[in-house]
């Protein structure tokens, strides 16, 4: 059996899950060696890394061919790896449009065995679909709608549950007397969290666009704002906050969503934490106008926003591109907060979603699977 696995993820989530990933390993076969991408928690748990996630944070199509010279850099290190080591398997974490484009290279050394953990299959097409039938010998999915998806075209999958279960029932809050404290907040007035993005080009262009908004929000519902920033962002990125209204807190977006009034929250996995954490809040993305058109055309969704997605309806309002404005932000803001009713209706709802994504385990029960694999090939 040869220990040596390449894992691959390419975003901040990733990284998380790949951590925890990392670390079941190590549990099963403490000899287990990790080669890859990944940022500091999967470093942290072991991952020998080529390269670090935040190089590879490429934001939409143009963005991409932008870093075209640094993509192929990258590619290429990865493959004189495999060919070094005479890696035989690989763990891709999500991120598909780097990690399946890899893969088929990886496929032309000799590389064996392909497992595809926390795919993304929201609005995947059958092209993706006919391209990972080709490539990937073993999916190891987080949602339930994607099992089926993927068992409906004769794709080894298995459903794990989502990780996120097992960290937010394992994760230790601060008490919030004790957190209002450390941070200096005013104790008479709840939050409105801000969370607009864990990479430095969405913040650029998101955090410009709600901040108007959520401070005349705050005004009106004597609110204080409140920033969740990512732990692989510099908070520099958001100014001088001292001089601002608002205060910028970094490693705490647990506390917050669990502690705060209302939240302006970008697409991504914290809208599931946020969901899980039963926050209302109103969904922002905005993006490059060619990625943004070329994903119209290529993916066709109702929602985008996971918890919308599970649920089958607009739970949460969703503010993208042209939408994602101050009038549409205060707007749906006041239209939940000074309707209790209605505020309490989408934390209902949103409360329905933990059942749907399985029981607590999915990193150890993925990462039996993937150990089972090794022992196979």
């Amino acid at each position: 059996m040869n220990k040596k696995i390449m894992i691959i993820a390419g975003e901040a989530s990733g990284d998380l899950h790949g951590a925890e990933l990392i670390q079941q390993l190590k549990k099963i076969d403490p000899g287990i060696e990790f080669y890859g991408v990944g940022g500091d928690r999967m470093i942290a748990a072991g991952l020998r890394p080529l390269v670090h996630i935040n190089r590879m944070a490429f934001l939409g199509v143009t963005e991409i061919i932008r870093h075209l010279p640094f993509i192929r850099k990258v590619r290429n290190q990865l493959i004189d790896t495999v060919k070094k080591y005479k890696i035989q398997n690989a763990v891709l974490i999500d991120y598909p449009g780097f990690n399946l484009r890899i893969a088929h290279k990886f496929k032309k050394t000799g590389l064996e065995e392909f497992l595809l953990y926390l795919a993304s299959s929201v609005g995947v097409g059958q092209k993706r679909i006919r391209k990972i039938k080709k490539i990937i010998d073993k999916m190891i999915v987080v949602f339930p709608f994607e099992e089926k998806l993927y068992k409906d075209n004769n794709i080894d999958v298995s459903f794990v549950g989502h990780p996120l279960i097992e960290k937010v029932e394992n994760y230790k809050f601060m008490p919030k007397e004790e957190f209002f404290n450390k941070f200096r907040l005013d104790t008479n007035k709840e939050i409105l969290v801000l969370l607009p993005g864990s990479r430095r080009h969405e913040i650029e262009k998101i955090f410009p666009a709600i901040l108007p908004a959520a401070e005349k929000i705050a005004n009106d519902n004597n609110l204080q704002i409140v920033v969740a920033c990512a732990d692989n962002i510099d908070a520099s990125i958001y100014g001088n906050s001292d001089n601002s209204n608002f205060k910028i807190i970094k490693g705490h977006t647990y506390e917050l969503f669990r502690y705060s009034r209302f939240g302006i929250v970008k697409s991504g996995t914290s809208t599931l934490e946020a969901a899980l954490l039963g926050l209302p809040f109103v969904v922002v993305y905005s993006t490059n106008i060619i990625t943004y058109l070329l994903g119209r055309i290529f993916v066709r969704l109702d929602h985008i926003a996971m918890p919308n997605i599970l649920l089958g309806e607009t739970v949460v309002e969703e503010l993208i591109q042209k939408d994602l404005n101050e009038e549409k932000i205060i707007e749906v803001a006041d239209g939940i907060l000074n309707n209790p009713e209605k505020y309490k209706e989408i934390k209902n709802k949103l409360s329905k979603i933990k059942s749907m994504l399985g029981n607590a385990g999915a990193s150890r029960k993925a990462a039996e699977i993937i150990y089972s694999q090794l022992n196979e090939a």
